[in-house]
């Protein structure tokens, strides 16, 4: 069964998609958002980010289509990757920041943001 919103985090239409019986997650379908869709339009470099808070980490559903869509754009060469930033509250100004399991600080996360390598 399609397990409705626990917060006030959804437009209508998404509260309108959990309600339909038609299409529930029981019968196969599932959703999820993709929180950045980060570009420099200048050099044309572009990656996928999903934001956790509170050190929360995806679930199952939500990584496996995250590495359908990242396997659907690894033949762009201009593309670079789906990350996973985490926050241990709620922004990288009260605690700490881990991008892809990886702790780093905010200097790094603005470099990483700059197309400037992996930390």
């Amino acid at each position: 069964m399609t397990q409705q919103r626990r917060d006030e985090h959804s437009t209508e239409f998404g509260l309108w998609l959990r309600q339909q019986k038609k299409i529930d997650s029981g019968l196969g379908f599932v959703a999820t958002n993709i929180d950045y869709l980060w570009r420099n339009y200048k050099t044309g470099k572009w990656m996928l980010i999903e934001e956790k808070r509170y050190g929360r980490r995806p679930r199952f559903p939500q990584t496996a289509l995250f590495e359908l869509l990242d396997r659907a754009c690894g033949n762009d060469n201009n593309y670079c990757g789906f990350h996973y930033l985490v926050f241990e509250n709620t922004s990288p100004d009260d605690g700490n920041i881990f991008l892809d399991n990886i702790a780093i600080s905010k200097d790094e996360l603005i470099k990483f943001l700059r197309f400037e390598g992996e930390p």
